[in-house]
């Protein structure tokens, strides 16, 4: 008893002290609370999005120290609506919105350019005898309104193409059911619709305006100046983040699109692992710089110029901002 009781204290003391200090730190980085931000897409979960679902599913934004919230964008919850009244962090615009928003003193910053090419394009069927655009003159051709217009416009005034426009809703049944010659679509998205509709390729005629000249790039990561201002640090970490996810989305197809189908399952929204995985695939190729994984988030400042005189040419904007203030490089993936 004696013997014990004299070792007792010197065992504990020991004890003590190789157990307390590394667990001490150890436990204050993993009690470091995380920073918390917020993020609209511009539509419902589909994988148009993936690599921010990716990045918060495999912890990429936890990482940099961000506890990321991503909302769901689309009519009832519009993207530059909620960035302007500071609802949310971050979101996805296109190129165009935001460049006509920041002409109109609206303080938007790109903090990283995820797609590098237009996903936009018209398409026809080869039996209506369109092949080239002056065989469009005269015919009706279905677009949507707001953005989608600008690029469609600025192909018939290139080609000096009178058209009949049909609105075009959020189907392409009028297209299928012979209601107009052309109609619109996004090549991960509807083009993909009318394929399975029946149609191969080879019956289709496809327009992607970037082949035309008038690259437009959507897809990009927006925040406002004011929040720059207030935390850098965090614009840099869910940029950084964000293209670490969409590079992973990229490398990893099947697990992407099995993150994609669970955020939409959440969303009660119908799907099918096929048509996410072209849509993915197609992100993919709409995201490649000359091919390659490096470059994507570097903002194109010839793309930006493109689009800006395309703007101020229809009207919609008088005077281009200046690149320089319009485009923070916080996220680029340039590994080998």
């Amino acid at each position: 008893m004696t013997s014990l009781t004299k070792k007792t204290p010197a065992i504990l003391l020991c004890a003590a002290l190789l157990i307390s200090i590394p667990v001490f730190n150890t436990d204050l980085r993993a009690e470091a609370p995380l920073k918390k931000a917020s993020f609209v897409t511009l539509w419902l979960p589909q994988a148009q999005f993936a690599g921010y679902y990716v990045a918060k599913e495999k912890g990429f934004y936890k990482e940099r120290g961000l506890d990321v919230d991503i909302v769901n964008g689309g009519p009832d919850n519009p993207p530059f609506k909620l960035l302007e009244e500071g609802k949310v962090d971050f979101a996805v615009l296109w190129l165009s919105t935001a460049i006509e928003k920041r002409s109109q003193d609206i303080k938007l910053v790109n903090i990283s350019q995820i797609l590098q090419k237009s996903g936009l394009m018209l398409v026809a069927k080869r039996s209506s005898g369109i092949l080239r655009p002056e065989d469009m003159n005269n015919k009706k051709v279905g677009l949507w309104d707001a953005d989608f217009e600008i690029q469609p416009r600025a192909f018939f005034k290139k080609y000096g193409l009178q058209v009949t426009v049909i609105p075009q809703t959020y189907t392409i049944n009028l297209f299928l059911q012979g209601g107009v010659d052309i109609a619109s679509a996004m090549w991960y998205n509807e083009y993909h619709t009318i394929i399975n509709s029946g149609y191969d390729p080879e019956e289709l005629t496809t327009f992607f305006f970037y082949d035309y000249g008038l690259n437009s790039p959507e897809d990009g990561i927006y925040a406002l100046e004011q929040t720059i201002n207030r935390d850098q640090a965090m614009c840099s970490d869910f940029a950084e983040a964000s293209i670490k996810g969409w590079v992973y989305a990229f490398t990893h197809i099947n697990e992407a699109v099995d993150i994609v189908l669970r955020y939409m399952a959440r969303a009660h929204l119908p799907a099918t692992k096929v048509h996410q995985k072209w849509q993915l695939e197609r992100m993919k190729d709409l995201a490649l710089v000359n091919g390659s994984i490096n470059g994507i988030g570097k903002l194109s400042e010839d793309d930006f110029n493109k689009v800006a005189k395309g703007l101020q040419d229809a009207g919609l904007i008088k005077d281009i901002p200046e690149f320089a203030s319009f485009h923070k490089d916080y996220g680029t993936y340039d590994k080998d």
